[in-house]
């Protein structure tokens, strides 16, 4: 018991007499540059999404409900081609 005790009386006089606290202007500074950072992270992330969805509209031809075959094979294929589904291709 006397081990708990001399940590917890440690780990508080660490916490409040050497523990260098930042001052007001130093923890507002912090926060710009973390949210800046957050919202160039959106940023990039929302161009991979945008990217992506590109490439998912460039390579599927899902706006005719059909299963998703690539615009090659929808030129090849003539089930796709039209407004119905086939079966056997």
């Amino acid at each position: 018991m006397d081990k708990l005790r001399l940590y917890v009386t440690e780990a508080y006089d660490e916490l409040m007499h050497k523990v260098s606290w930042p001052t007001w202007v130093e923890l507002q500074q912090s926060a710009v540059v973390v949210l800046v950072a957050a919202v160039i992270m959106a940023f990039i992330v929302l161009g991979m999404d945008i990217a992506s969805k590109f490439g998912e509209d460039f390579t599927y031809d899902n706006d005719n409900g059909n299963p998703a075959i690539g615009k090659i094979g929808a030129r090849a294929n003539p089930c796709v081609r039209q407004k119905y589904r086939c079966d056997v291709i």
